[in-house]
């Protein structure tokens, strides 16, 4: 499977920063260690690239422990490494999960731990039960963000690859599969998190096991995540070629996954300024929602929150990219009204679009109080794209010459 992180965290130099909590230090000699830029670290840790700036060069003063929290998360410090830990437990929070219903019954518990070391062959009710904590993962991380939940993820992939060796006939399938499905989860929570060669590398692993495993639907998907990637970084056309590879390239796919490879080409479309494509894979993809709609069992697991609120979302942010700003916060705000209140991360993301859209309409007010509202959830999930979007915010303000800019600038210093 490879390294989940680079092993950097032996580096005398680097622990040494770490222990005396010298995180200007820290950013300079992981940077230097990794390669990555300030704005990839930035990324990485919910700050933009004049903060990492400013804290390198020792002009700025890491002092919020919330700050202190993500930069420990994001750049993955092992908890053993942080200074008091061993005697104070001074390590990162992670919340504590209960899954109601996951937990196997003993009989079921004893198969799944005899399976893991080797000594049985693996049966259906372990699959099974696998599957389930899968599901409970993913809505987990829809709450908490991507952060907690990477190492855990990394430990089950590493135990759904053990367990090949004990599968037999169908079996043997199933654990594919599942595996396909973790890698494809953890490239979802590295492209949440900026980690881009990451989430690249795990999608190609995933696709590859889908296509072993004879998965359309998790085929396809992969394509269509690598196109959310490409129009994330602001390629249009890459976009629209991945999302149309994901509709040709898996013809059995589920209505609901072949709707959201066509409303991932029509985000390309809009952001290359295509109005009339867009439009067109727009209405495709409502066509292809509805009638996922109305056959909810066929859906695979992982588009769970495929729905019209979250294709009401989607045609909003397309609306942004073709300058509809009014249009964009119609469906925006739309969206948000029907989003149920445990899509915490989604909440944080669209919110923050959605204060973007006000001010980039002169809706100064509006744009204030759709920003404020977005700022404890970005700096609770500890998500970079949300963080971003809500400085992008402040500056279409500023520049504007409204009010409501410097406000907000001052809320989102006092969340650092």
């Amino acid at each position: 499977m490879g390294d989940f992180a680079p092993d950097v965290w032996t580096h005398p130099r680097l622990m040494a920063a770490v222990v005396e909590e010298d995180w200007g230090a820290v950013f300079r000699t992981y940077r230097r260690l990794t390669g990555v830029s300030q704005m990839t670290l930035g990324a990485r840790v919910g700050l933009v690239q004049p903060d990492v700036s400013e804290i390198e060069r020792g002009r700025r003063r890491v002092t919020s422990v919330e700050v202190r929290q993500r930069i420990v998360a994001g750049l993955g410090i092992p908890p053993e490494r942080l200074p008091g830990a061993a005697a104070e437990g001074d390590a990162l929070p992670v919340p504590g999960l209960a899954f109601a219903g996951v937990t196997p019954d003993e009989d079921l518990l004893a198969r799944v731990t005899t399976a893991v070391d080797g000594a049985h062959r693996v049966d259906g009710a372990t699959l099974d039960w696998l599957d389930r904590l899968l599901a409970e993962h993913r809505r987990a991380e829809d709450f908490i963000g991507s952060a907690p939940l990477v190492e855990v993820m990394g430990q089950q992939l590493r135990t759904v690859v053990n367990l090949y060796a004990g599968a037999r006939g169908p079996l043997a399938g199933r654990v594919v599969r599942l595996a396909s499905e973790h890698a494809q989860f953890l490239a979802w929570m590295a492209q949440d998190q900026g980690r881009s060669a990451a989430a690249l590398a795990w999608y190609d692993r995933s696709h590859e096991w889908a296509l072993e495993a004879g998965d359309a639907d998790m085929a396809a998907t992969t394509l269509s995540m690598k196109a959310h990637m490409a129009w994330s970084g602001g390629r249009g056309r890459r976009c629209v070629r991945l999302a149309e590879a994901a509709r040709w390239s898996a013809p059995g796919a589920s209505p609901g996954v072949r709707g959201m490879a066509a409303q991932m080409a029509a985000r390309g479309h809009a952001l290359n300024q295509e109005g009339d494509a867009a439009r067109r894979l727009l209405d495709e993809a409502q066509d292809l929602i509805t009638h996922a709609a109305t056959r909810p069992e066929d859906e695979p697991p992982w588009m769970y929150f495929y729905d019209d609120t979250w294709f009401t979302l989607q045609h909003g942010m397309a609306a942004m990219h073709l300058g509809a700003w009014r249009t964009a916060t119609r469906h925006l705000t739309s969206g948000l009204a029907a989003l149920p209140p445990n899509y915490r991360r989604d909440r944080a993301w669209y919110r923050s679009c959605l204060a973007h859209a006000h001010a980039a309409a002169g809706e100064a007010e509006q744009s204030l109080a759709a920003a404020l509202a977005s700022v404890p959830d970005a700096s609770g999930v500890g998500r970079p794209h949300a963080w971003h979007e809500l400085h992008t915010t402040a500056a279409v303000l500023l520049r504007r010459g409204a009010a409501e800019g410097r406000e907000l600038t001052d809320a989102l210093q006092a969340h650092d």
